[in-house]
This record gives structure tokens, sequence and C-alpha cells, in this order.
């Protein structure tokens, strides 16, 4: 009960950071997680609660959804699901993150790379990557925030929209483990106060989203984006 409760409090405070941010909780919940859960429960278990997460946080923020590239979005993230699930146990994905992470650097920083980005850039192919990659490295969650971060300017609507998108990925993961023959109901105890910690956080993030400067949130989110893609980086290099 006590290692419950703590998960619990830790899904909470998480789920709040992401509410405020947009990103961030998800990656810090993922690296804690490995403290109590076996290896193999990790990536479901971790994406059953940021499924809850994303999702009452898209729901706290309906309004500010761009409901648009939903649908964008969902495609790839079939097509991606389904791909990277098929060839799951045929390649070796220990370089995937690097990747990732050098993606959010140069995107979010260099113009010369955006304007050649452009031509290839779409919700379609974040869904395909973010969902599909889901299923090795857990949170791939700044994929599509730093897409949306170069479409929109306003905080209430990347993070909502943002949140939507990751709910789509979350949902469909947890799908794929089910498919592969992981039992959630091994981890019912677990996963019910961290869901109930995940929807609490999401609402206390999202009100206190609002005492924050739009422009101080945009330049926290891009330098908060490239930590979490150093520290990608680094952790594979090593």
């Amino acid at each position: 009960m006590n290692q419950e409760l703590i998960l619990g409090l830790i899904t909470f405070l998480t789920s709040t950071v992401a509410g405020v941010v947009g990103i961030g909780g998800g990656m810090m919940l993922i690296a804690i997680l490995p403290s109590f859960l076996p290896l193999n429960a990790l990536i479901p278990v971790h994406g059953l609660t940021q499924m809850s997460s994303n999702f009452s946080r898209a729901v706290f923020g309906y309004k500010d959804v761009k409901l648009e590239v939903i649908p964008k979005f969902l495609f790839g993230s079939l097509f991606g699901i389904g791909f990277f699930a098929s060839i799951l146990y045929f390649i070796s994905l220990d370089y995937v993150p690097f990747f990732i992470g050098v993606y959010i650097l140069l995107s979010l920083w260099s113009e010369k790379f955006n304007e050649k980005l452009k031509k290839y850039e779409s919700y379609f192919l974040a869904g395909f990557f973010q969902t599909g990659l889901s299923i090795v490295v857990g949170a791939t969650g700044p994929l599509t925030m730093t897409l949306l971060l170069k479409d929109y300017n306003d905080k209430n609507i990347v993070v909502a929209t943002g949140a939507a998108l990751m709910s789509i990925t979350h949902t469909l993961k947890v799908f794929a483990f089910m498919f592969f023959g992981f039992v959630f109901f091994d981890y019912i105890g677990i996963l019910v106060v961290m869901i109930i910690g995940a929807i609490v956080g999401s609402w206390t993030g999202t009100k206190l989203r609002d005492t924050i400067d739009g422009k101080k949130f945009i330049m926290f989110l891009k330098v908060l984006l490239s930590l979490l893609a150093i520290k990608v980086i680094v952790s594979v290099l090593i």
C-alpha cells in the first residue's frame, strides 16, 4: 500500500508539471518507475497512466484543442503502431532516442533545418513516429510538442492539443501491449492510484497554467524540450 501511495503522489506531481507546460511529466515518470516496477511492466503501466493524464488534460482544456490536426495524426499513428509492432523483434532500436534528441534540438533552434524540414514535416509523420516509437521509447511526446510549438503561439492551444494527440499515442500503445499479452489487471491496485493521481494532477496543472506569461511559457518549454533532448542523447552515448 505504501508503494501504491508513493506512486500515486509521484504521478500527481509529474502530471501537474505536464498540465502546466505540456511536456516533461511522462519522461520524469518513466525515469522513476524502474525503482518500483519490473522492466517488462514499465512501458505498459506508464502508457496506461499517461493515457489517463493526457486525455484528462485534453478534456479540461477541450476549448483549446485544434481538432483539424487530429485526423492526420490518428491516421499516421495507426500506420506507425502497426509498422513498429510488426518489426519490433527484428531490428535494434537502441539509437532511436539519439536521433529523436537531435531532431528536437535542430527543430527548435536551427532555422536552416526548419526551412528544409517544412517539405516533409506533417502531423501524419509525427503520428507515425511518435506512436510507433512509443512502444519502445516510452515517452515520445516532444516530437509532437516541437511541431505544435512552431504552428501555434498560444500556450493553451499547444498544451491541450498536444495532450489530445498524446492520448491517441498512449491509447494505441495500450491496445498494442494487450495484443502482445500484457495483463494490466496484475497491476490493478497500482494503476488505480496512479490514474487518480494523473487526473488530479492534470486538473491542478491546468489551473496553474493560467498564472504563467505566454512568452515566458514558450521560452521555458523550448528550454525544457532542449534539456530533455540533451539528456536522451547523453544517455545513449554513455
